[in-house]
């Protein structure tokens, strides 16, 4: 048996596990015994697991796995070709959609679960290979409202600017919108200290998993109206500013700002967000006291997760929680501090390295000259050669077969998708169906045939996270090293791989490496300087077993640096050494009508993943959660004559009439669940399932005009009972070429 040693291939905690693997025999022999998984001992995971890590290993034999390029043939079907045909296809539509339309019809749709060396590749092949400026990656979806708040305050945006292990001496932290418990379960070990203390506050229009761990004393939970977040940490700065209780000194000493967010938050006093949130005014009282007494005395840690975030402001809330951290003076003080929790298993990495629109690697702005002729440098190109800042996600996939205006560019006419399943987990996911059957040709690579792929005009199968070598970026900024530990099928190949030989084919400039350790010795190169610098780490070092969190430059010495693993001690990003306390104003929330209006929030549950590509096909995952439900509160079932396990359509309500005119109109068919853990004016749908029970099908392509991050929790619904008789559409737990899931069939 041989022990390899790596990391999960979820969630951005990236537990440390050993894969248990026998060695292959000769091909005629007996089938080698299935890979398991072990826990190993590392600080973010001390030794455990959740449900989804402990059965990984089982999706690396699964008898669905792709081992062959598909190649959509005259008659509509996938069928197998060889490698030579699949290149040299994809390079010829390349050239007929470049030669026809321009460079930018053509555009690429990365992952967050991409390695680093492959989401550094992948925007390097979109900008040098393809001179497109089309390219953004699915962590628009979760991590940029967070990112942009945090970069316009201190600077510098990583998840966590500190290690996660800080949060055991916390004896209170104030968590909003993230339900850990059951997205990232082994990191609840590190709020048990704020639990012992009666410090954990969490902040959820839902009575989660996570607001339920501060029953019997251990802390409070905060049950905001939905969309009111804003509101809520408008009021909770209100009091802490007006209580006396905000850090005078620290705020003289490290920040800017202070008298615009006076005035700011003066309109919000507790009464007031009372009466907009829900939230008792004396229970926001308590909050900001308890917050500041340990700020002052104790420890005191805020985090914030997509609840606050995936709405049309929310990097505006974002900024809202840094401007209370601020104010306590926990930002890179010994007292606390502030961090958002990264959702993807690279969402850190993935973004620092070229895969964002407006990026280069190294975090450094497309737009910024001296990064540009530095990148230029790196790749051997001319600096004019690379291309501005491209879409975000969304407008992206708005773009998608989109005719050209006169004396415009057209939209995109050919796309590659890398790590994403859009038909899932993209908003308003019908339109983006329809845009991707519009295209000239889409390539899509990934090992399982997901919804996105039985779209694809071409399927690429690549290898899994224990096939490959390379590195990952946790939550923390900690660079960890990801090592293969079985073989892959013989038919399916790197991206790596797949990035050197398209290249060769479009006859590219610059180099392709297609070795794993070479890609990151570029990075490093390309890196150097950046506020992401990843220069003075190597392989050799992360197999030495050092924790390196970036920034970690190559000192002027030549000695590379222990790099950053506490952010902020000294001074912040800006160029003055300051944070900036930025002032933001909240709407009036808008209330459902009261008409069979509710809100739907959407989000995660714990046997599922993402698009549930992966976790739909684990057994017992499936077997424990099979499907999505409608969660419901059972005052607002009653009003609407809806039982539990009842078949329910939900719809956007500005569409409900139209569409029950016409039966037509994007919806979802799911069963209700009904559940206290709801407000009676919310209802909460997971995202992971296909099909008609796609939550995406009915959230809105809105976003925030400064991240571009869509609306996912706050759709205006109607909900009705949905009264069938026969046999109901229920779409496949996992697609299949003879019978893709039809997303317009309804009972």
């Amino acid at each position: 048996m041989t022990v390899t040693a790596t990391h999960c291939p979820y969630c951005a905690l990236q537990c440390a596990m050993s894969v248990v693997a026998a060695p292959q025999g000769p091909p005629t022999g007996p089938a080698a015994a299935a890979p398991e998984v072990a826990g190993r001992e590392f600080p973010t995971n001390r030794g455990g697991l959740c449900r989804k890590g402990w059965t990984a290993a089982e999706l690396l034999g699964h008898p669905e796995r792709l081992t062959e390029p598909l190649l959509r043939s005259d008659d509509g079907e996938l069928r197998p070709v060889s490698w030579d045909v699949a290149l040299t296809r994809i390079a010829a539509e390349v050239r007929t959609a470049q030669d026809r339309y321009g460079k930018d019809a053509v555009g690429v749709f990365g992952g967050g679960g991409l390695t680093n060396e492959k989401a550094y590749l992948l925007g390097k092949f979109a900008r040098v290979a393809l001179g497109t400026s089309r390219i953004d990656y699915n962590g628009r979806f979760c991590m940029s409202s967070a990112a942009a708040a945090a970069n316009r305050a201190f600077g510098l945006d990583r998840g966590l600017p500190f290690p996660v292990a800080d949060l055991a001496g916390a004896d209170t932290v104030l968590l909003l919108g993230s339900n850990v418990a059951e997205t990232m379960p082994p990191f609840v070990q590190h709020l048990a200290g704020a639990r012992d203390a009666g410090g954990l506050i969490v902040v959820d229009p839902r009575r989660s998993a996570t607001a339920a761990l501060t029953a019997d004393g251990a802390g409070l939970h905060l049950q905001p109206a939905p969309h009111t977040d804003l509101i809520l940490l408008l009021g909770l700065a209100h009091v802490v500013i007006n209580g006396g209780h905000a850090a005078r000194g620290y705020l003289t000493e490290r920040t800017e700002g202070m008298e615009d967010l006076i005035r700011s938050v003066a309109p919000w006093w507790p009464e007031r967000v009372q009466a907009a949130t829900g939230v008792p005014a004396a229970l926001l009282r308590e909050t900001a006291a308890r917050l500041a007494h340990s700020a002052r005395t104790g420890s005191c840690y805020i985090l914030t997760g997509r609840g606050i975030e995936q709405h049309a402001d929310g990097t505006d809330t974002a900024t809202a929680a840094i401007n209370l951290a601020l104010l306590l003076g926990l930002p890179g003080s010994a007292r606390g501090g502030y961090g958002t929790l990264t959702g993807q298993g690279n969402g850190q990495g993935g973004r620092e390295h070229g895969q964002k629109a407006d990026q280069l690697p190294g975090y450094r702005k497309i737009t910024d000259p001296a990064a540009r002729e530095h990148l230029a440098r790196v790749w051997g190109v001319p600096e004019a050669s690379i291309p501005g800042p491209g879409l975000p996600a969304v407008e992206l996939l708005a773009s998608l077969g989109a005719p050209a205006a006169e004396g415009q560019t057209g939209g995109v006419r050919c796309l590659f998708v890398h790590g994403a399943n859009i038909v899932v987990s993209a908003p308003d996911a019908t339109a983006v169906r329809r845009g991707l059957q519009a295209l000239d040709f889409l390539v899509v690579s990934d090992f399982f045939l997901s919804e996105t792929a039985l779209e694809a005009d071409l399927v690429l199968p690549v290898l899994q996270w224990a096939e490959e070598e390379g590195t990952m970026t946790n939550l923390e900024g900690r660079v960890l090293r990801r090592r293969r530990a079985v073989s892959p099928p013989a038919g399916a190949r790197s991206e790596l791989w797949i990035l050197n030989r398209l290249a060769a084919l479009l006859d590219a400039p610059s180099a392709f490496p297609e070795d794993p350790r070479e890609v990151f010795e570029e990075l490093r190169a390309a890196s150097a300087g950046g506020p992401a610098d990843y220069s003075g780490i190597t392989y050799e070092r992360l197999d030495a077993g050092e924790s390196l969190h970036w920034p970690c430059p190559q000192g002027p010495d030549g000695l590379p640096s222990a790099g950053t693993p506490r952010l902020f001690a000294e001074r912040f990003a800006h160029a003055d050494g300051r944070a900036r306390l930025v002032a933001v104003r909240a709407a009036a929330p808008v209330r459902p009508s009261g008409r069979g209006e509710l809100v739907l929030a959407t989000g995660r549950v714990l046997e599922q993943y993402q698009s549930g590509t992966q976790t739909r096909r684990v057994a017992s995952l499936s077997a424990a959660q099979p499907e999505g439900r409608l969660s419901l509160h059972p005052a607002a079932a009653s009003g609407l004559g809806i039982a539990d396990g009842d078949w329910v359509r939900v719809r956007r309500s500005g569409e409900a009439a139209a569409a029950r005119a016409s039966s037509a109109g994007p919806a979802v068919l799911v069963r209700a669940e009904l559940s206290l853990s709801v407000r009676p004016d919310t209802v909460f749908l997971p995202f992971h399932f296909p099909g008609s029970a796609a939550a995406n099908r009915v959230t809105e392509a809105r976003t925030d005009p400064i991240s571009g991050m869509p609306e996912f929790k706050t759709t205006h619904v109607i909900v009705e009972r949905a009264p069938v008789q026969g046999t109901v559409f229920v779409p496949a737990a996992r697609p299949t070429l003879a019978a893709a899931p039809d997303l317009q069939e309804t009972p």
